[in-house]
């Protein structure tokens, strides 16, 4: 009665955008930590959408829409400035050249 089944198990990269094959994974995953970061500072505030949606100055049909991970059509900028407006510090480091094409990294203190 025992039948033997084999699992296949494919080890993923720390993008989960790049193992979907986006094309533009690296901007989603910074895009999806800036909306997680969002959605945590909203629930630290204790903050309803529309509190949040007042604070921000946007519409609370966008802040819903970014706390469940529907960010398509919202720019890193604008992610980051609602970041700020929650209370956060952004900071912008420009570091030396590179003879490869340099990276963008997300630090959450």
């Amino acid at each position: 009665m025992s039948q033997s089944s084999h699992i296949t198990i494919e080890e993923g990269s720390t993008n989960v955008y790049a193992d979907l094959g986006y094309a533009d994974a690296a901007e989603m995953q910074r895009k999806s930590q800036l909306a997680a970061e969002i959605a945590r500072a909203i629930k630290a505030r204790r903050l309803t959408q529309q509190g949040a949606a007042e604070l921000l100055e946007i519409d609370q049909s966008k802040i819903s829409r970014i706390t469940r991970g529907q960010f398509r059509g919202v720019s890193e900028a604008k992610l980051l400035e609602l970041v700020a407006k929650l209370g956060h510090d952004v900071k912008i480091v420009v570091g030396p050249v590179r003879r490869r094409a340099g990276k963008i990294e997300l630090q959450f203190a």
